[in-house]
């Protein structure tokens, strides 16, 4: 099912407004629970640049609980679909398109609470005869830097519940397609947990197909915040600090090497600095890195960096 539209002014408002009070309500929530402010650095692109456009980045640095955490609105514009969009659509290569949505990523300070990521898009192009043609992306994952089973069922059982009134196929579906594609494949490793992911979506027509995408959206604070609740007074030392930033480096290796989303973003002229919000503020590789049996460390990889059924 093709999700065209005929009023593409009012679907642009109507979706660019949804995502500019999701962007407010997540960052007002971080917040609250860090104590520290969000830096806002609200962009435009100049003319002349590849895209055109505007968006509204939010930063948050060196909190007592939130290392980093980055938070961006984009919503632009440009003459040609970047290669990474057209792979699957070759009907549409060279027509132009409007980008919107929100990418976080979280780098908790303490190294029991894990990392998490969420986004959520909407791409419209403009096809040869005249026709709009919309559709939808988006998901979140959990990535452990010590793994706790009550964790990963928790972050799960919320995406599921999200999904479930848009199908019973779409959570099973979605988690095995987050599994696929949050895997650093050169290692053989997931990233993390995993969660839900999709991409290219319209098949439930443009109002379902948006509806499903918000439901995923709205839901990220419930799964997310009360792990973050549970974890970040939990004492550590400087071995745990450092597995947190050896862990962190498999994180930029993914983001660099193997995610779209980067990939469109620069790939389309995209405005570098945000796109690379999700970069750790600390990181560090080690080589060949081995972990004691049956330690803390050795089970992360062993029990929670695997493909599992969590539910």
């Amino acid at each position: 099912m093709t999700a065209e539209v005929s009023q593409p002014g009012d679907v642009t408002a109507q979706v660019s407004n949804y995502l500019r009070g999701l962007q407010a309500r997540i960052t007002s929530a971080i917040s609250e629970i860090d104590g520290s402010a969000f830096l806002t650095d609200a962009w435009h692109k100049e003319p002349g640049d590849k895209l055109q456009g505007q968006g509204i980045t939010q930063i948050l640095e060196n909190g007592p609980v939130f290392e980093r955490a980055g938070c961006g609105f984009s919503h632009v514009r440009g003459p040609s679909l970047p290669p990474s969009a057209t792979q699957h659509r070759p009907g549409l290569v060279g027509v132009p398109f409007e980008a919107m949505g929100v990418s976080l990523v979280f780098h908790p300070r303490n190294p029991y609470v894990p990392t998490v990521h969420m986004n959520v898009r909407m791409i419209s192009a403009t096809a040869s005869d005249g026709s709009v043609v919309c559709w939808f992306g988006g998901g979140m994952d959990l990535t452990p830097y010590y793994g706790f089973e009550e964790d990963a069922v928790f972050f799960h059982q919320s995406c599921k519940t999200a999904l479930t009134p848009f199908g019973d196929d779409k959570y099973p579906r979605f988690k095995t397609w987050c599994d696929d594609y949050f895997c650093n494949k050169h290692r053989g490793e997931q990233r993390g947990v995993g969660g839900v992911f999709f991409d290219d979506f319209q098949e439930l027509g443009f109002e379902r197909s948006l509806a499903m995408m918000q439901s995923v959206a709205d839901s990220f604070l419930g799964a997310y915040l009360p792990i973050v609740l549970r974890r970040k007074d939990t004492p550590y030392g400087e071995r745990e600090r450092n597995f947190q930033l050896y862990r962190r480096g498999r994180y930029v290796e993914f983001n660099l090497v193997w995610d779209r989303g980067t990939h469109f973003g620069l790939q389309s002229g995209g405005r570098t600095e945000s796109i690379l919000l999700s970069m750790p503020p600390l990181v560090s590789w080690s080589y060949n890195q081995v972990h004691a049996p049956g330690s803390p460390e050795a089970a992360l990889t062993e029990q929670f960096l695997v493909r599992r059924e969590w539910l």
